[in-house]
């Protein structure tokens, strides 16, 4: 993955092997991306590299992250959930996310248009980390957990205590991933693979 920010706007997140070509994402929004990211800077965010990706933080919280996908551009704020969204303008990234929300863009226009209120929202967002709000995440118990984790836990003391340390949403996490899988077996090897990932204190896609 980048290190740089000014490289994600010219080669990609580099988590893929279309980075630095020109298949990149990135090369679908140049120019949304570049405004995204002026009106972001303007609000006084700190900007660095997150995850391949330019994330946006206040007094090292974080704020919002900037992304390319195949579709579209997006905001992805990190406590979007508590958010007004007096727009309707914020989505769910994935059925289960409970926290992070997305601002979707496929042209500047939009952009420009909705820049007042693109500011208001990062704003707000500022707002919610001074105060220290948190999002009260759902708590998912041991019968949603796959029968082959919940023995590896079990017998494994400290995966089990390496794996409580977590986050809510890096549990969920790895409890969808090993859910997904249709087959015992396939459920286990996901289980070992991830292993170490676990016992290393990151998520899934860390």
């Amino acid at each position: 993955m980048i290190t740089e920010v000014e490289l994600y706007f010219t080669e990609g997140c580099g988590r893929c092997e279309l980075g630095g070509t020109p298949a990149c994402k990135v090369h679908k929004w140049p120019k949304e991306l570049q405004a995204l990211r002026s009106l972001i800077l303007s609000c006084g965010l700190t900007e660095q590299v997150k995850w391949g990706m330019p994330c946006y933080t206040f007094q090292n919280k974080n704020i919002v992250l900037l992304a390319a996908f195949k579709e579209y551009a997006a905001l992805s704020f990190f406590k979007g959930a508590l958010l007004n969204d007096t727009e309707n303008m914020l989505s769910k990234p994935g059925e289960h996310t409970q926290s992070a929300r997305l601002i979707r863009f496929t042209n500047i226009e939009k952009i420009i248009e909705k820049e007042a209120v693109l500011k208001a929202y990062i704003y707000e967002a500022i707002e919610i980390e001074k105060v220290g709000y948190k999002v009260e995440f759902k708590k998912y118990g041991a019968d949603e957990m796959p029968a082959e984790f919940r023995d590896k836990l079990e017998s494994n003391q400290k995966l089990k205590t390496a794996f409580f340390a977590l986050t809510i949403g890096r549990q969920r996490a790895y409890l969808l991933h090993f859910s997904a899988a249709k087959q015992s077996k396939t459920r286990e090897a996901r289980i070992e693979k991830c292993i170490p990932q676990i016992l290393a204190g990151k998520g899934l896609t860390d």
